[in-house]
């Protein structure tokens, strides 16, 4: 039986779905991340749901491998070779304070230190000529040079490539012939735009992570190869689309935020097939909680993503799905800090040890704890009961940590404890909501809030009167839905070149001209690497008015008018900043191209299982409500035996394997079409916050 997996390997549970060709079916399976070696965790989602790699054609694989390597510094030892008189760009950055009121404000510091960066003899002027011809000696010097340094990776960037990049193209040749065995790599292969700053710190952060993203996949093909796989591997990219195994080894900065895209991706596959015009992705999984927009059925794609945050971190040129993310996640350590105020997170317990109801040896609580400690997560029936929960020991790190200190040392002390855990949860969650609605003009009450991850169901109701979002929906299996969303991934490319000139005929016939080139090699490069029939392309510029610092993207797929575009353009401006000089003269300073290979997936209908019948008496169980309700008895369901159309009045708990729904007093759910879960938050929520903040 020929199987097409998707494999994402979270902070805390790898996720696998697996999908049968030939019966259609469709498989899941969950298993702690193992941090010592990622693809055993793999291997045992493989063993629980029974499947032979020779069986498997087709992998999807999703991993939060860079963003860690990153964010943790654990990457490799590398170099970088530049421009002679251009070795500190990496600190000189772009000069600007972006947090002006913080007196012991610094950024990160460079991936690379400046005694591992190299400069050479070259010039390349703007418009592509030759200023200097490359020094070779000079070449030679730097690579015997970090041949003394047990260096693992060097990032060439030279100044004004983008324009001409023979010179770089050269010094990374030569330099893999000097060096062989450290992995090599050039900025103007991951970037063709005039960005000096940006285009550098990209090709140091792929050298940074090269060795280690190549290793792993090497290790993760060799293991899957062992076991009689020979199909298919793909990876996730933050763009929306899967990579090929070979350029994901050359490219691995374009996995920087691997893991979470899958999630955005099903969201935009469901709302289209439940009609739902604008949605709010939400998944909250084991260390953080991350959310997106999905508007008309689709998701904006960011072309910089900033490592660390905008305000510390760097930038890397490299486009990225458009995802706000915090550190409040099921796993998330609540602490006091020396005013004995509450915290929760960013910190988190992870799969090792992980929550202390794990019985893995943590002694910290956790958001899940904490929801242990409330009813709303049954002790036996956690992951189908692979993972029993220990609800004592969740009682005694709570209270050790967080009740006694605070004076709160009885039993409804420790339940008001783990509730205000999951109050200030919400709270961050909710921040994150509204930094991607509110601080874009836009109304969270005009969205769904499409909830799934283990820990999403559990708090999507909480969140959405919050914000006063009056509908919650949960697709099945929803915590395994990042690794469904990878099943949906087409196979994409983005490609991006300087282009500047006013918004007129001739410069709109260069653009023409320009987009058809980059859809011949783009489509060319698409052929080589997916086996794929349809192939698309999505076209767009960067515009701005003349004598303006900043760009807006603007979508340029069927337009070749210049009324049109600028129409478009003063549309878009007006839209994100609340006016429009129309008088002003207009100028394109970028295009950009995104490339499609249509790959085979199924259809959202086989996703979820059968409906079984229901066994046993119904079932109830004690779940606080906060302080407005206290505790109530709640109709415990299984979603196993819940056909559409059927529904019930919270209070009530849904389980299902990998997440459980949580639908509070005075929202009523039903399941519709596709199997999912849509809730209605009742008038008691909307607009107020009591579930929250109590």
């Amino acid at each position: 039986m020929p199987f097409d997996i998707a494999v994402d390997i979270g902070g805390t549970f790898t996720d696998l779905v697996a999908f049968d060709r030939s019966t259609r079916a469709v498989r899941y399976a969950k298993s702690p991340t193992t941090y010592d070696n990622f693809v055993s965790g793999l291997f045992a989602c493989l063993g629980k749901a029974e499947l032979d790699p020779a069986g498997i054609e087709l992998v999807n694989h999703g991993t939060t491998l860079v963003i860690n390597a990153i964010v943790q510094r654990r990457g490799n030892r590398a170099a970088l070779v530049t421009t002679r008189g251009f070795r500190d760009v990496l600190e000189i950055a772009r000069g600007n304070r972006p947090d002006p009121f913080d007196l012991y404000y610094r950024r990160d510091a460079p991936l690379i230190p400046r005694e591992w960066r190299y400069e050479v003899g070259e010039r390349v002027g703007t418009d592509g000529s030759v200023v200097a011809p490359l020094d070779e000696d000079d070449l030679d010097a730097a690579a015997a040079a970090i041949a003394t340094e047990d260096i693992e990776a060097v990032a060439v960037s030279f100044l004004n490539a983008y324009a001409n990049p023979a010179h770089e193209e050269r010094a990374v040749a030569l330099l893999r012939e000097r060096l062989p065995g450290v992995y090599v790599c050039g900025g103007v292969s991951l970037c063709r735009e005039w960005y000096e700053y940006e285009r550098t710190a990209t090709a140091v952060a792929n050298a940074y992570v090269g060795p280690l993203v190549s290793g792993y996949v090497r290790l993760l093909e060799d293991d899957l190869a062992k076991g009689g796989f020979d199909g298919a591997l793909f990876m996730m990219g933050s763009n929306g689309g899967v990579l090929s195994a070979g350029r994901a080894c050359r490219e691995p900065i374009a996995l920087v935020e691997s893991g979470p895209i899958g999630g955005c991706i099903g969201t935009a596959a469901y709302a289209e097939a439940l009609g739902l015009d604008n949605a709010i992705s939400f998944d909250m999984g084991g260390t953080t909680a991350k959310c997106a927009l999905v508007e008309a059925g689709r998701f904006e794609v960011n072309p910089v993503y900033y490592a660390g945050g905008y305000v510390a971190g760097f930038p890397i040129k490299s486009p990225v799905v458009d995802i706000v993310e915090v550190g409040s996640g099921g796993g998330s350590i609540a602490w006091l800090d020396t005013e004995n105020r509450l915290h929760v997170g960013p910190r988190s317990a992870g799969s090792t040890p992980g929550p202390s109801c794990y019985g893995r040896g943590g002694t910290e609580p956790t958001v899940t704890d904490a929801n242990l400690l409330l009813g709303r997560l049954a002790p036996d029936r956690f992951l189908g009961g692979e993972l029993p929960l220990d609800r004592s020991m969740a009682s005694e790190s709570l209270t050790a940590a967080i009740a006694r200190p605070l004076g709160y040392a009885d039993a409804d002390g420790v339940t008001e404890a783990a509730d205000g855990i999951v109050a200030i949860a919400i709270v961050a969650m909710a921040g994150a909501v509204r930094r991607q609605t509110v601080e874009h003009g836009r109304d969270p009450r005009d969205f769904v809030l499409f909830a799934y991850g283990g820990a999403g169901p559990l708090h999507a109701s909480a969140l959405a009167c919050e914000l006063a979002i009056p509908t919650v929906v949960v697709p099945p299996e929803p915590g395994n839905f990042s690794a469904t969303g990878m099943m949906l991934a087409d196979a994409r490319l983005d490609s991006a070149i300087t282009f500047t000139g006013d918004l007129d005929e001739e410069t709109i016939a260069g653009m023409r001209e320009r987009f058809e080139a980059m859809e011949r090699e783009a489509e060319a490069e698409l052929r080589r690497e997916v086996d794929a029939a349809q192939i698309y392309f999505e076209r767009a510029a960067e515009m701005r008015y003349r004598g303006q610092r900043h760009n807006i993207r603007i979508p340029m797929s069927g337009f070749d008018d210049v009324g049109e575009i600028r129409e478009i353009f003063d549309r878009d401006y007006e839209r994100r900043y609340g006016h429009a000089d129309r008088r002003a003269a207009a100028e394109i300073q970028g295009l950009h191209l995104s490339s499609f290979a249509r790959m085979p997936h199924p259809e959202l209908a086989t996703f979820h299982r059968p409906v079984g019948p229901a066994t046993g008496a119904p079932r109830t169980r004690p779940v606080y409500f906060g302080r407005e309700h206290g505790w109530l008895q709640a109709a415990v369901l299984d979603r196993y035996t819940l056909a559409p159309g059927d529904g019930a009045e919270g209070p009530a708990i849904v389980e299902e394997y990998g997440a459980t729904t949580v639908v509070w007093p005075g929202d009523r759910f039903e399941v519709g079409l596709h199997q999912e879960l849509r809730i209605q938050i009742g008038e008691s929520g909307n607009g107020h916050q009591e579930r929250g903040r109590n």
